[in-house]
Order: structure tokens, then C-alpha cells, then sequence
């Protein structure tokens, strides 16, 4: 909205506290939840972010969490969660990608049992349903499969309109490999063993440039 001034000049912000998309409307016309007006830097904060994200490599991002961010209360807690997302140093695997092993791990889990939402043992919402999907596709449908038993993919459209695919789907008993255990214990890496190629915001992930999160300094190791 930086390039509609006038537009962005009648704007409030409202923020809530919980996701309004679970609340009929009419509950949340009752919250009287406090509205700001949209100044500058809110238009800066926000612009600062998404170019961050749109970068060719995480350093936008990463820089960010060195600034005032107060004006967006969401953005920092965000840019963090998302930096968990690249793989990490030890695994090769993002933070959502290592909580599914985990909820695998512990038996008797299928694949929505591994999604995150309300009411998930996966409570990481960084990614949406269908990218989440293709996240657990590339677990186990790869040269070397951290994860055994999905009976149905690529997870796609198409698979859901299938009905006896996506019942097949549903059914599946996820179980680690011997890599995927491995891997949950930190002793092996995922991309020495796969193909990576996948986009983290405008930075693309491949094996040969492969952008990783140290978790426990909170740092960014470059290829």
C-alpha cells in the first residue's frame, strides 16, 4: 500500500490476538478489539519485511531481527519462525519438517496427525495445508525416505478429488526409516542422502546452495 498514499491514509490496523478466520463474524463485530491508524512506519516496517523475503538470499530476513520491529507486534516472532524453516545445521530439515519426524516417532500417527493446526500436537502454522503436504511428501517419497508408509502422493488437488486415493491417503501408518531416526537423533543429514530443491521465500534451496539455521547460536551459515 507504500505506492496509494492516500489510500493507506484512511487505513486502521486492528491486530487479534487469535485466528478471526475460526470466529463468525458476528463474534468478532463484538470484540472492540483497539484500531491504529496506518502511519509511515508501519508502510516502511512492512515494506522492509516483504522485500526481506522476496531476496535472493536470507540475509534480508535475518538482519531484521537487529531492528525495531514494535510497530508490527507479529514480525518478529514471524521472521524468527521463519528462519527456523530453512534446514538446519545438523539435519538438513526445517523446524516443521523435525517436529512431523517427532509426532512419527512417537507411534501411531498418519498423515493428518502429523499437520500442524488447533487442536495438532504440531503447533507450527508457518506453513499453509498444501504446502505442509508437499513437505511430508519430500520426506517420503525420495531416493532415501525418512518416512515410510505414505500410501498416496504427490500431494495435490487432484489426489483429493480422488476419493479412494485420498482414503488411501488417510490410512497410511507413518513410520521413521532408519534415516528418519538417525536423523531425529542429529547423527545424519538429510541433503547428503536427497535432492533438495525447493524455494524459501525468493531464496532457492538447492544441495549445491543450501542456506542453513545454526538453532542453537540463532545463526545463519551461508553455502
Amino acid at each position: 500500500m507504500r505506492d496509494h498514499g492516500k489510500a493507506a491514509s484512511k487505513l486502521t490496523l486492528v491486530q487479534a490476538d487469535v485466528r478471526i478466520g475460526n470466529h463468525p463474524p458476528e463474534e468478532v463485530a463484538k470484540w472492540r478489539l483497539p484500531a491504529v491508524k496506518i502511519l509511515n512506519d508501519y508502510l516502511e516496517t512492512a515494506s522492509a519485511a516483504w522485500q526481506a523475503h522476496r531476496a535472493p538470499t536470507p540475509h534480508g530476513r535475518f538482519n531484521l531481527l537487529g531492528k525495531d520491529l514494535s510497530v508490527l507486534p507479529q514480525l518478529r516472532q514471524a521472521a524468527v519462525e521463519l528462519l527456523e524453516e530453512l534446514p538446519m545445521r545438523t539435519t538438513g530439515l526445517g523446524a516443521t519438517e523435525m517436529q512431523m519426524l517427532e509426532l512419527i516417532s512417537a507411534g501411531n500417527a498418519g498423515p493428518f496427525d502429523v499437520f500442524p493446526g488447533d487442536r495438532k500436537r504440531n503447533k507450527r502454522c508457518v506453513f499453509g495445508y498444501w504446502e505442509v503436504g508437499c513437505l511430508l511428501d519430500g520426506l517420503a517419497h525420495c531416493p532415501a525416505p525418512a518416512v515410510s508408509g505414505l500410501e498416496e502422493g504427490p500431494f495435490t488437488l487432484q489426489m483429493h478429488d480422488d476419493r479412494n486415493r485420498h482414503e488411501r491417503y488417510k490410512r497410511s501408518e507413518l513410520k521413521l526409516t532408519p534415516l528418519g531416526e538417525a536423523i531425529l537423533a542429529r547423527t545424519e543429514d538429510f541433503s547428503r542422502h536427497n535432492p533438495i530443491h525447493r524455494w524459501w521465500g525468493g531464496t532457492e534451496l538447492t544441495n549445491d546452495c543450501l542456506w542453513r539455521w545454526d538453532v542453537a547460536n540463532r545463526a545463519l551459515i551461508a553455502p
